[in-house]
């Protein structure tokens, strides 16, 4: 983009930004002929490749062997990235049976997640993370879903973007994402304020959004085990839920302190809104703010009122059926909310 009007009508401009084009393009073609071709140091890999059962005759699981033979730093108190890329393969296992991803392909995606970091074309081009390693992936004959969740366990990187293609990627995303956070928790490195150098809250928001949009079923606290960092999703979930019109009075009366089931909170969230946005609902609430203010008045009488029913005091058939009623209702609803059916508890 140019905001000057050249005497040449912009040829030199052209001819200028033209040479840095082919320049930049002549390098990548040369970092991708490189990166699929054998390392020099094959025989100092051999301890990695066994530790992650690599094939030391594909390009890609080179990348990784070397990843772990460097010891390269991921954070100076969470260990390497092959120590990280260790806890993300066994986070994953436990995680394929919930999210119904084949193990086997997810244990494979799980150990190639990282090989690109030691690319010469991620290397010089950092943004291209994961979506070189998914195209080196495809060229050494992976599975079509093994590439796919090499590029797609960074995702979402942000609230408008796309999720994973499928379950193995969706897996492997939690698991690199719960990795990070469990981790900096157990460090103590959280958000402040507006710092989050860790973007720490884009991971979270990113597990909420797997978790609803692709309807998994994942009990977050036998994972972080840290109620602190449930409340920080907690926190994630409400802004999510916000976002897309929720009342912030209806988040609050479906999301207890020891929720960890988001998806089920949402479930709770949306027929909670459904029910009182309906004719019963605004007839239910009607009569229960009146039925408040008249309890409220004969408290300010010193009338004590009872917390439950004496069935002993009912004398009008009237107020007997509306019991039987009552208590017909409750039995319903509690079989409906047993069997997840908000809806029908309504």
């Amino acid at each position: 983009i140019s905001n000057i009007e050249a005497k040449d009508g912009g040829k030199e401009i052209v001819h200028g930004n033209g040479k840095v084009v082919r320049a930049r393009l002549s390098d990548a073609r040369h970092f991708w002929t490189r990166d699929q071709g054998d390392l020099p140091d094959l025989a100092t890999l051999e301890a990695s490749a066994e530790k992650f059962g690599l094939d030391l005759k594909k390009p890609l699981d080179q990348r990784m062997a070397k990843l772990d033979a460097l010891n390269v730093t991921f954070h100076a108190k969470l260990g390497s990235q092959g120590e990280r890329v260790t806890r993300i393969r066994a986070l994953a296992k436990e995680l394929a049976p919930i999210t119904g991803a084949d193990p086997v392909l997810v244990d494979r995606a799980a150990v190639l997640a990282k090989a690109d970091l030691r690319t010469e074309a991620v290397g010089e081009f950092p943004e291209l993370q994961g979506l070189m390693g998914r195209r080196y992936a495809v060229l050494q004959g992976e599975d079509a879903s093994v590439a796919a969740a090499i590029e797609d366990h960074w995702k979402p990187n942000g609230p408008s973007d796309r999720l994973p293609e499928d379950k193995v990627g969706l897996t492997l995303a939690l698991a690199d994402k719960l990795d990070t956070l469990v981790g900096f928790w157990a460090i103590d490195e959280k958000p402040t304020g507006s710092k989050d150098p860790y973007a720490l809250r884009r991971a979270a928001l990113g597990v909420v959004r797997i978790l609803l949009e692709r309807k998994v079923r994942l009990p977050l606290l036998a994972v972080t085990k840290d109620s602190d960092l449930l409340s920080f999703f907690h926190d994630r979930l409400k802004v999510y839920l916000r976002d897309l019109g929720a009342r912030h009075d209806i988040i609050d009366a479906v999301l207890t302190p020891d929720a960890d089931d988001l998806l089920l909170v949402a479930r709770r969230a949306e027929a909670l809104t459904a029910f009182i946005t309906s004719e019963d609902g605004k007839n239910l609430l009607a009569g229960t703010k009146r039925a408040t203010q008249l309890l409220a008045a004969e408290e300010k009488k010193g009338t004590v009122v009872a917390n439950g029913v004496s069935e002993a005091l009912l004398t009008l058939d009237a107020e007997k059926a509306l019991w039987a009623a009552i208590s017909q209702a409750s039995k319903e609803a509690s079989d409906a909310v047993a069997k997840e059916d908000f809806r029908s508890a309504m």
